[in-house]
């Protein structure tokens, strides 16, 4: 309903103001005597209307005070000085100008509605968006959903259930090294990386997109978990040594934390990642 109304309003906007600049051309071409008089406040009504659109409707009502007031001295000059008589042509720009304004802040404040709640949808389509778009990994929601099911089947069947998180070590700097379309093509490579360094049945989770931080679910004991943990150290110096340092041009490093889940311990899926990540303080 609120983005219709939105719409509404940018629309009626949008042809109030064709109606007043079809009205306004008409009125100038139709008395040739003050053909350059109307010309020059039809582009003075279209000037306050285009700094109304850049600026707000303050600037805009502002601009149409001092034009109301030039206009009226101008038409106290033309009337007592030059002997003019009042008429329609002195009352139009009065009303057209305003006009102009009226009509260009309100197209302006319907686009703006309909650019806030576009960002708006924008945020609620990522913060529900269950897998990520660039890398194709389940993120935060996603671990969430699935690990309260994993965790209730550990309990049940007594599975031993392994989070093991890793981040790149010296990222800050590392951002100011390589451009921001390296840094998403590292995040894309260590995340396939690490996709094939699990089984099937174990999960990938891109925890954190900014900072990157990923997560495996691994259906495993403590053993099992570092049997994965050396693969992937493995792996990552391998690309260190070839791939990677022809095409970053920096050695990207993990650090790497696991936990086991005790239900004792971990109450919710956000818990067991807090506890996770703890164990990365350990890695230097």
């Amino acid at each position: 309903m609120r983005r219709w109304q939105s719409s509404m309003v940018s629309d009626g906007a949008f042809l109030l103001l064709i109606l007043s600049c079809f009205i306004s051309i008409v009125f100038t071409a139709g008395n040739p005597n003050l053909y350059l008089q109307n010309i020059i406040f039809l582009n003075l009504a279209f000037l306050i209307a285009i700094v109304t659109y850049f600026t707000n409707v303050t600037t805009g009502l502002i601009l149409n005070i001092l034009f109301i007031f030039g206009y009226g001295t101008f038409t106290l000059y033309q009337t007592v000085v030059v002997g003019g008589l009042i008429g329609t042509q002195n009352y139009f720009w009065l009303i057209m100008t305003p006009l102009f304004t009226i009509a260009t802040w309100l197209l302006t404040l319907g686009n703006r509605q309909l650019q806030q709640e576009n960002e708006q949808l924008h945020k609620m389509n990522e913060s529900l968006a269950t897998v990520d778009a660039k890398t194709s990994l389940k993120n935060t929601f996603s671990f969430q959903t699935d690990v309260t099911v994993f965790m209730a089947l550990s309990v049940r069947y007594h599975i031993p259930i392994i989070l093991l998180v890793m981040s790149v070590k010296y990222w800050d700097e590392i951002k100011r090294i390589i451009g921001e379309e390296q840094l998403m093509e590292a995040v894309q490579d260590l995340s396939k990386m690490g996709q094939s360094s699990i089984r099937t049945n174990d999960s990938l989770y891109l925890l954190n997109k900014d900072n990157p931080m990923w997560g495996m679910l691994l259906f495993t004991d403590r053993p099992g978990a570092m049997i994965v943990i050396d693969r992937l150290r493995k792996r990552v110096d391998e690309r260190n040594r070839d791939e990677f340092a022809d095409k970053y041009r920096v050695e990207l490093i993990f650090k790497i934390g696991y936990y086991e889940y005790d239900p004792q311990q971990v109450a919710n899926p956000l818990e067991f990642i807090a506890l996770a990540k703890k164990q990365l303080e350990f890695d230097v």
